[in-house]
């Protein structure tokens, strides 16, 4: 269980069983029921007996959640950002290394994160931008520079043949990083947690 279930989905007077996703900011279906519905959409959100209620253009649609329909609709009423999904603190040393949409940027340094487009030694964080299998050739010169106990997100383009996931496992593997997570940045990237292995921390 989690952000994810196999349930019962009404949609107005139209019943399906399907695998309903909760993501950062949209619900999806997939099944017997194809949807993606944007939280900012949403509307009445509620959840009672174990069935997660809203109204989205509209149409009224009842998730038969159980247990997770309260959190559920939590999440969707109060919304994670990406920040918080990547586990960004205040104080913490973040280095970039590529091209990162700014108001993502702005958003670091409002949480008192220390952001820089320059590379330091022992970074918290190191946000790496890639779009292709040549930009993931940085991590090995950037991996010096990572904490002991840091994380390296790899942001990358979803469904283009440029660079895939696999990619990205072989290449955070090949300098002796561990994946961890997997996070959705936006509409068009997704992101990649690595970590030094714990018998390679100093």
């Amino acid at each position: 269980m989690g952000n994810e279930v196999l349930c019962r989905v009404e949609v107005d007077d139209t019943f399906a069983d399907a695998k309903a996703l909760l993501e950062t900011d949209e619900l999806i279906f997939r099944g017997g029921l194809k949807l993606r519905v944007p939280f900012r959409e949403m509307q009445n959100v509620s959840a009672r007996d174990g069935v997660l209620q809203l109204q989205w253009h509209a149409r009224s649609i009842r998730v038969h959640a159980g247990a997770e329909a309260e959190k559920w609709a939590e999440k969707i009423r109060n919304p994670k950002s990406v920040a918080d999904k990547l586990g960004i603190k205040r104080g913490q040393l973040i280095s970039i290394s590529g091209t990162l949409d700014a108001a993502f940027l702005d958003d670091l340094r409002a949480r008192g994160a220390d952001v820089s487009s320059r590379i330091r030694a022992n970074s918290d964080v190191i946000f790496v931008a890639a779009n292709t299998r040549k930009d993931l050739g940085k991590l090995a010169k950037l991996r010096p520079s990572l904490a002991p106990a840091g994380a390296l997100w790899v942001i990358r383009p979803k469904g283009i043949d440029a660079i895939t996931e696999s990619d990205v496992m072989a290449a955070g593997q090949a300098v002796g990083l561990v994946d961890v997570k997997v996070v959705r940045f936006s509409d068009t990237l997704t992101a990649e947690k690595f970590v030094i292995r714990l018998k390679d921390r100093a």
